[in-house]
């Protein structure tokens, strides 16, 4: 089993690029069901000094977690792929 602040000290990694999302800032729980409904991961981009600027939390639902690993968790969620990733992609 595993702790929900064990899950917060890792990062999270997405397959589809490769590239690293952060740390989990939230998770989501289906308390009826007892189980995890999504990943809540702060915002990433260009706050400068945290005043200008807002962006959203980046919500990973579960269905979209591949692997619970001893220090990274791996998502594959191609919605979060940059705009230079999403140019690739469809020339290719």
């Amino acid at each position: 089993m595993i702790r929900i602040s064990e899950l917060r000290q890792r990062d999270v990694i997405n397959v589809v690029d490769g590239r690293r999302l952060g740390l989990i800032k939230d998770v989501e729980l289906d308390v009826v069901e007892g189980k995890i409904k999504a990943l809540i991961l702060p915002g990433q981009g260009g706050k400068f000094l945290f005043f200008f600027g807002h962006n959203e939390d980046l919500v990973i639902p579960w269905e979209k977690v591949v692997k619970v690993g001893i220090d990274v968790i791996l998502v594959e969620n191609p919605s979060v792929l940059s705009p230079q990733h999403l140019k690739k992609l469809k020339v290719e």
